[in-house]
């Protein structure tokens, strides 16, 4: 009997359109000898659609056609079993009963957590990380303390907020204080290269800032590397069990990897292949010594941060000293890094087998946990209004 995978993409952020890409790309790769597969499409109202062009990249060339056509649903949990029903409710012979949710979602949220919740709120296992992992692999300073713990070399930061940013001269003089020039200024939790920028100077420190706050409420500054090369590895796997794939140098046209070198570059014909398009070398031109560097600390930054599934880590060499940082994770990466693993014999069908294959034993595991368990403490409740009284 095949399992029935829900394939989640789309959502409210602003890598809204590179995750039509990355669900897609998954759903055309999907095993269906094992698997039968309902793309659901997640508008940036977060609403939910399937239907015939759902799965149809053309199709989004128009959304308002492409909604019309196809039917609103959303997840429903009746006596242990999960559906995707028809919004609104009308008919409960029109649900459709899921096994398996495999969110293929990027940013803010979808990627932080915010989804994870929901899908184990209304009781569906599903591919990646769980919402702690999820929430720490997107902000990039709590994972920055985490990774410090666990031996993970990465650039020292500090974190901003809007009421720093009131008071704008004092924020960017306790940033000269600090770092000097160049720094590079991020939103604290985008991905895709959104909102980053790099200042040498006071006028265009100003200007990343602004554009920075503009995406995110936090913002994280730390020094810029001014001779970098940038290389790339994904993992595959849980918090106990976990393997690297190959290593790849990404190449880019400006002063970094932004978002017009992640999906709008590339080859010939690579036209809306997402993170596949970037230009790249694989594998990256690097020593014996470091791509075992940094496939071992890929692994190690992967279980430290509790994650499963497939990521990809992004890793900083300073080309003035030879120093290996870890730069941040993408908890679902763009494409997935399906070519990240062909080169070590692991087609991308396999590779969607495997992170649904976790997702399905990490909800063995936890149907052995214990959440709940009898009490007759309401029996004995009262709502006296005396200050710690029965409790």
């Amino acid at each position: 009997m095949k399992t029935t995978v829900a394939l989640l993409f789309g959502g409210k952020s602003v890598e809204h359109e590179v995750s039509v890409i990355s669900g897609i790309q998954a759903y055309k790769h999907m095993d269906t000898d094992k698997y039968d597969v309902i793309p659901v499409y997640i508008t940036k109202n977060n609403d939910m659609y399937i239907g015939e062009g759902v799965g149809d990249i053309a199709s989004y060339k128009d959304i308002p056609a492409l909604l019309k056509k196809s039917r609103r649903v959303v997840m429903l949990c009746d006596e242990g079993n999960v559906y995707l029903a028809p919004y609104p409710m009308k008919n409960a012979r029109k649900n459709i009963p899921i096994d398996v949710a495999f969110p293929v979602v990027h940013g803010t949220n979808v990627e932080d957590g915010a989804l994870q919740g929901y899908l184990k709120t209304v009781g569906i296992p599903f591919v990646g990380c769980d919402v702690t992992a999820s929430a720490v692999g997107m902000d990039k300073y709590v994972q920055k303390q985490v990774l410090k713990d666990n031996n993970v070399p990465v650039l020292d930061a500090k974190l901003y907020n809007t009421g720093d940013y009131a008071d704008i001269d004092g924020l960017v003089a306790d940033i000269e204080k600090r770092f000097g020039y160049p720094v590079i200024v991020k939103p604290v939790n985008l991905g895709s290269s959104v909102g980053i920028g790099i200042a040498h100077d006071k006028i265009k420190l100003v200007a990343a800032i602004d554009d920075a706050f503009r995406y995110s409420s936090k913002i994280l500054v730390e020094h810029a590397i001014s001779k970098l090369r940038e290389i790339n590895c994904s993992v595959v796997g849980d918090d106990v069990n976990a393997e690297a794939s190959e290593c790849e140098e990404p190449f880019h046209s400006s002063e970094m990897l932004d978002f017009h070198d992640k999906y709008e570059r590339g080859g010939k014909g690579s036209k809306g292949s997402g993170m596949a398009n970037l230009a790249r070398k694989i594998p990256a031109d690097i020593t014996d010594e470091q791509r075992s560097e940094i496939r071992s600390l890929a692994v190690r930054a992967f279980k430290a941060l509790g994650c499963n599934g497939v990521a990809r880590i992004d890793f900083m060499i300073d080309e003035e000293n030879g120093k290996l940082y870890f730069n941040e994770i993408n908890t679902i990466p763009g494409s997935l890094s399906f070519y990240l693993w062909e080169p070590l014999g692991v087609p991308y069908k396999e590779l969607l087998d495997r992170v649904i294959t976790l997702a399905l034993k990490r909800k063995r595991e936890n149907d052995n946990l214990v959440f709940t368990f009898d009490t007759n403490i309401l029996s004995n409740a009262g709502l006296s209004g005396s200050k710690g009284s029965k409790r």
